[in-house]
């Protein structure tokens, strides 16, 4: 059973919007990859991993729903930060937005009456509720350290403990 098309519309640019947001926190992976925090580096590229898989999920689901997608150029993505607590402001920005985006699709979701849309996009909201706390505890974290070199190793370290 196909979706209808100002549904399959939003599924095949959600496709996009997750690998560009894998592709930015690769670019921030990046950014930190030349710091001395490897601890975020890490924490990023798993950032990054996850947000393909969730790029994964959208595309398996459009296929298994009958729809042929096309796939859209993504844009090039910024690879310096002024500091880690400009990184992980962006970072919850993005994901702010990316709920926005989660919500949007399942508010038409319930307005087409796509229910199968429905149970998939409850996933996602659940996902992006960790997402917002995961990048507001860093926020709140590297606000509270401000400069202090120690306090910025010691975030960093528990960064890197992340596993995916």
């Amino acid at each position: 059973m196909q979706m209808k098309q100002q549904l399959f519309d939003l599924f095949q640019a959600q496709i996009r919007n997750e690998l560009e947001s894998a592709y930015k926190y690769l670019g921030m992976a990046a950014y930190f990859e030349t710091t001395p925090f490897k601890g975020f580096a890490g924490w990023m590229r798993l950032q990054a991993k996850e947000e393909t898989e969730h790029a994964m999920k959208f595309f398996d689901y459009v296929h298994d729903r009958g729809h042929h997608l096309q796939l859209p150029a993504i844009q090039a993505m910024a690879t310096e930060y002024a500091s880690p607590l400009e990184a992980f402001r962006e970072t919850l920005a993005h994901e702010q937005f990316v709920t926005s985006l989660i919500n949007e699709m399942y508010r038409v979701a319930v307005e087409v009456q796509d229910y199968a849309a429905q149970i998939l996009l409850q996933w996602y909201i659940t996902e992006q509720v960790e997402e917002e706390k995961q990048s507001q505890d860093f926020v709140d974290r590297l606000e509270t350290a401000g400069g202090d070199s120690a306090s910025l190793l010691v975030i960093d370290k528990s960064a890197g403990k992340r596993s995916s």
